[in-house]
């Protein structure tokens, strides 16, 4: 593993896979290193699955996460079983690490209510759309953990473009002054929609933006999937104890903003063609034959992963539309009045 400077000595970049440093290998088990290749070959499928089902109008609009499923499985192998995940609108990969049947995030793709229901016993809430919102629900849980003298911890998933939003700021401010048990865990992937990296901010590093409010900042290669497990694997561990954490994953969206998007109008084709070459699926299974973990049965699995996604898929299109009640049971555990007031009101409206 490598540590390097990456800004005025106060943050380091994680790396394992480019490491010339063998001496931790292996540092997990050889069927923990076959299985994360298996979920990110699952999440991959998924996203090529859901395009298709998008371009058929099964789906609205989708986000794609390729190029991403090292920073989101990676994160997601590290967290144990009472911690807790905060989602924005592309963890797909995550859900999928985190235990979420297959045909319950088509369900949620397609706009079907059913697709929440029992998600959040895995410890997991439901998706934010609106930019930034989630991380004061990341800043919310992990002071809710310090209160309460917990030893679990949260991880919150963003993006770049949600650290020029002040709800990303003040949940940094609040989890670092009330001890929280909270990571952010920001996916820079260069681009927020059209708006590039560089654009976004001037700082060197996303990951120095900890700095100001006075918790650990950690950069890391995202399209490194052993790397992005150790560096999240500390982080948790200095949440446990009341030490919030940001970590800063560079990494590459290779798809569109969501399907709604044309990011042919604002990125060079050369970039995207350079980051390809990076994919994390590709390191990955080159790692895997330089460690002779590589076999048979990993190499034909991707024809496996393809039809476990269309088995699920198609189940999520069989699945009946969900009763009226369910539209509006699973936001809450106890309905606000506001809510159940709506709900009826809008009962009425139905039966008329």
């Amino acid at each position: 593993m490598a540590r390097k400077e990456v800004y005025s000595g106060s943050i380091e970049r994680i790396e394992v896979m480019n490491a010339d440093d063998e001496e931790d290998f292996p540092w997990i088990e050889e069927d923990e290193y076959r299985e994360l290749y298996k979920k990110m070959m699952i999440a991959r499928k998924f996203d090529e699955k859901a395009f298709s089902l998008q371009r058929r109008g099964e789906i609205s609009t989708y986000a794609p996460h390729k190029g991403q499923e090292a920073a989101q499985i990676g994160s997601m192998f590290a967290l144990e079983e009472d911690d807790w995940m905060v989602p924005s609108f592309r963890e797909t990969a995550a859900f999928i690490m985190r235990g979420a049947p297959l045909e319950k995030i088509f369900q949620r793709w397609m706009g079907n209510a059913n697709g929440q229901k029992g998600i959040s016993e895995i410890n997991t809430l439901p998706v934010a759309i609106p930019v930034g919102t989630q991380n004061l629900h990341t800043a919310g849980l992990g002071m809710a953990m310090s209160f309460k003298e917990d030893e679990n911890a949260v991880i919150g998933f963003t993006g770049d473009g949600s650290t020029s939003e002040g709800d990303f700021h003040e949940a940094l401010n609040f989890a670092g002054v009330y001890n929280a048990h909270s990571v952010f865990f920001v996916q820079n992937n260069q681009f927020a929609i059209s708006m590039p990296r560089e654009k976004q901010t001037k700082s060197e590093t996303i990951a120095q933006k900890a700095l100001a409010y006075g918790i650990e900042g950690i950069q890391v290669d995202g399209n490194d999937i052993l790397a992005v497990i150790k560096a999240t694997q500390e982080a948790l561990e200095s949440a446990r104890n009341g030490n919030p954490v940001l970590i800063e994953a560079v990494t590459y969206r290779l798809e569109d903003h969501t399907t709604s998007d044309d990011s042919t109008r604002y990125r060079d084709s050369e970039e995207v063609e350079e980051w390809k070459e990076k994919d994390p699926l590709k390191r990955f299974r080159e790692y895997l034959q330089e460690h002779d973990i590589w076999d048979d049965e990993l190499e034909a699995f991707e024809e496996e992963a393809k039809k476990i996604v269309d088995e699920a898929a198609n189940k999520a299109l069989e699945m009946e539309e969900p009763e009226f009640d369910e539209l509006f049971d699973y936001v809450y555990a106890d309905m606000p009045d506001l809510l159940a007031d709506e709900k009826e009101e809008f009962k009425e409206e139905v039966n008329k």
